[in-house]
């Protein structure tokens, strides 16, 4: 039976990460347990990593947001002597399934871009302290971070060796990272990457690899009064408490249904499809954040972000042939406005600004999914502020038109807040009524123009909210042939065509890194130069180099 891997965790369970706070600065320890692999058959040595290590890291930099809101510094830093991390486990990679590894690699980089925005959104600046060899994937680890520092040492260096070593490419973001966010010229970045040793030294800082170079005899001493400095010198706001993120209400069926508090997932294996349903609040919106924080984790908008947040990892690691999603909502859309309103007024306080932060992460998990993505806004449905983003994250979007016989429920609205006009951006840094209007700016003044007026099927449609309005006679039918050709087309052709309809407009590092970046891993995870019995992934340990095929492709 195929393993289920779950992403929740708790620090309790943690094999691999040590956090030590100390006020306004924490030290995020790597140790990998090098015997607690994810699966069989490999040893995470050198603090190496799988899967599994990076649930963990996640889960940390998540808990950092929610329940140390009083930490300003983080300093991610090796448990272990010469080695600061030595990459993403190459036996690992070489064993694992084409779905795992490009699975793996785009929850890395969504972790690893959820610490490199904390100090934009939150005021947690991360520093990485480098200490030994600083690999492949370890690299990017320190890449996400804001500041990276490295001791002067004869063993310690920085590198990206996945292009000359393994045949593959820096699959975490690190060629993106290296151009445009470090601004290292190109044809440095060229060297360096065809490097395999890497670069030491002093020789890191002049070409920008890494931010300030240590003599080994002060590192420890300065990156402590880097950290404090930052702390001191840091405007984030300072907080006493922050909230307990309590383990998930989830069950799973024997037929694999999902069920939580506010989410329902229904599969149905026949038709190659899943169905996603969210809930409305169950109670009114708190008045005041002294409220919301006294709800916790259970105030209603973090509850149902963090409950489909692990929906959609579940859905996306665990149950690849289930290939188009159906989101669906059901509920009052006005308490749903009211519930986000309170946050929105509040944007100042941390608590507020973290779940406004959050549910900008967990959309962009959606944008990224490679799974045929349609909403059904049908009667009864609360389709508003931050749920309604959910209408222009999917591909396509049906909505109930009228009265349908036998149905009793509230008609089927869209109900339009000021948070869709720039509260949740995408990738490419616009919002997604931009990205869905590009080029027509009227259209995103016309959406806007209507905010708190309840959106009924032909006035959604003369918007352009929605793709096809469905009177009772057709709504069935259309449903039906639209699930049924979506399924008969290659998941292949629907993942590239999707990839590249949902970002429009500018490339950003976080596009290049998810679009372009991730296009080419894919690809190249599959050929034979890499993977094949004699490619490089299998080779490496042997002595052996890989045998390549010499066509360019």
């Amino acid at each position: 039976m195929t393993k289920v891997i779950d992403f929740q965790t708790d620090p309790s369970r943690y094999r691999h990460w040590r956090i030590e706070y100390n006020g306004p600065v924490a030290q995020l320890i790597m140790d990998v347990d090098e015997t607690a692999g994810l699966f069989d058959g490999y040893l995470l040595k050198l603090n190496s990593y799988d899967l599994g290590v990076d649930i963990e890291l996640n889960d940390i930099v998540q808990r950092m947001r929610f329940e140390h809101p009083e930490v300003k510094v983080v300093v991610m830093q090796s448990g272990k002597d010469r080695v600061f991390c030595a990459g993403a486990n190459i036996r690992m990679l070489g064993g694992a399934a084409h779905s795992h590894k490009v699975n793996f690699c785009k929850f890395t980089n969504e972790t690893r871009n959820t610490y490199e925005a904390a100090e934009a959104d939150s005021g947690q600046k991360y520093i990485a302290a480098i200490k030994g060899a600083c690999a492949g994937g370890g690299y990017e680890l320190a890449l996400a971070c804001n500041y990276l520092m490295l001791t002067d040492d004869s063993s310690s260096s920085v590198s990206l060796p996945e292009v000359p070593l393994l045949a593959v490419l820096p699959g975490t973001g690190g060629l993106t990272r290296v151009t445009d966010k470090r601004q290292v010229r190109r044809d440095l970045a060229d060297v360096f990457c065809a490097t395999e040793e890497g670069v030491r030294g002093k020789r890191a800082r002049k070409w920008g690899l890494v931010d300030e170079v240590i003599p080994n005899s002060r590192f420890d001493a300065t990156v402590s009064e880097r950290a404090a400095e930052f702390a001191a010198a840091s405007s984030k706001q300072d907080v006493d408490d922050g909230i307990v993120l309590k383990p998930l209400d989830r069950r799973i069926s024997q037929t694999g249904d999902l069920s939580y508090s506010l989410v329902e997932v229904a599969l149905d294996r026949s038709g190659g499809r899943v169905t996603i349903t969210l809930k409305g609040p169950e109670s009114a919106a708190a008045t005041d954040m002294a409220a919301v924080q006294a709800e916790g984790d259970q105030t209603y908008l973090l509850r149902l972000a963090r409950e489909f947040e692990d929906a959609i990892l579940h859905l996306r690691a665990n149950e690849a042939k289930l290939g188009v999603w159906v989101i669906c909502t059901q509920g009052d859309p006005a308490e749903v406005a009211a519930h986000e309103a309170v946050m929105l007024d509040n944007r100042d306080h941390w608590l507020a600004n973290e779940v406004l932060h959050y549910w900008k992460r967990v959309l962009k998990r959606l944008d990224v999914t490679s799974r045929s993505l349609v909403a059904l806004v049908e009667h009864g449905s609360c389709y508003a502020g931050v749920l309604a983003e959910l209408l222009w994250s999917v591909d396509r979007s049906y909505m109930m038109e009228d009265e349908f016989e036998g149905d009793n429920r509230p008609t089927a609205a869209i109900h339009m807040t000021r948070g869709n006009f720039g509260s949740y951006p995408m990738g490419n840094d616009l919002t997604r009524l931009q990205t869905r209007f590009l080029g027509h700016a009227e259209a995103v003044t016309n959406a806007e123009d209507v905010i708190g007026t309840p959106l009924e099927a032909e006035r959604a449609e003369d918007l352009g909210l929605v793709t096809m309005i469905l009177d009772d006679i057709d709504w069935e039918d259309e449903i039906r042939i639209f699930l049924e050709e979506r399924s008969s087309f290659s998941p292949d052709a629907m993942t590239g065509m999707e990839a590249n309809l949902r970002f429009a407009g500018p490339e950003t590092m976080e596009t290049r890194i998810f679009g372009r970046l991730t296009a080419w891993q894919n690809w190249i995870f599959n050929r034979p130069n890499a993977v094949g019995a004699e490619g490089a992934l299998q080779r490496y340990g042997t002595g052996q180099r890989g045998q390549y095929d010499p066509e360019r492709v």
